[in-house]
């Protein structure tokens, strides 16, 4: 009698997205299903809110704390970032705090322009961190990236979110909030920051699957 052996499909290794900004999840995701050429992978949100307490003293440090508390409690490959917005008029504030500068985007987004007032330079740039950890909590990959940019008087554009509408970038006459998706991708902190990230977690999600 003849047995016919059926194989065994492996799943793809999971990468959790470290966030709980559903406009971030976008990116994230978007960009790397742009970017990972067909790696295997199951690209999952953070299931329910997650608690670090960000005590880095660097962008980078708190995106690792946050990847490998998420990598832990998902048992999972998982990818976090900090980023902010650093304005030279203002010694680099709101920098570290970005997030915490008020409770709405509109509400940062105010007291940004309050505290810029009027006359000042307004020059300006975002930095994005990012890390990958393993499910063990250990850090396996980091990049950054950065945009330089001009802070507006007022705010422009429907789209994205956090301080995109007040950050203006002069070689493409836009605001980030004006900006398409792809645009954003190309010439954004995170979309850089991705861009030197995906050809490292490409190999590392095919080692990843291999192995399993």
């Amino acid at each position: 009698m003849l047995t016919v052996m059926t194989p065994v499909m492996t799943p793809p290794p999971v990468l959790i997205i470290a966030s709980g900004n559903a406009g971030k999840v976008r990116e994230f995701t978007g960009a790397l299903q742009a970017g990972l050429g067909g790696a295997p992978v199951a690209v999952r949100p953070l299931p329910g809110p997650l608690q670090v307490e960000e005590t880095g003293g660097t962008f980078l440090a708190n995106a690792c704390l946050k990847a490998a508390a998420a990598a832990q409690r998902c048992r999972a490959l998982a990818l976090a970032d900090d980023s902010g917005l650093c304005v030279s008029a203002l010694d680099g504030r709101p920098g570290l705090h970005s997030a915490r500068y008020g409770s709405s985007d509109s509400e940062r987004i105010q007291r940004l322009l309050a505290e810029l007032g009027e006359g000042q330079e307004r020059q300006a740039h975002f930095v994005a961190a990012l890390a990958v950890a393993r499910p063990d909590g250990s850090i396996a990959l980091t990049a950054e990236g950065r945009c330089d940019g001009e802070i507006l008087e007022q705010p422009v554009g429907s789209g994205g979110f956090g301080y995109d509408p007040v950050f203006w970038v002069p070689p493409l006459g836009l605001s980030f909030a004006q900006m398409s998706p792809e645009q954003k991708r190309q010439h954004g902190h995170r979309g850089r920051a991705l861009a030197a990230l995906v050809p490292k977690l490409a190999a590392l999600l095919r080692a990843a699957a291999d192995q399993g």
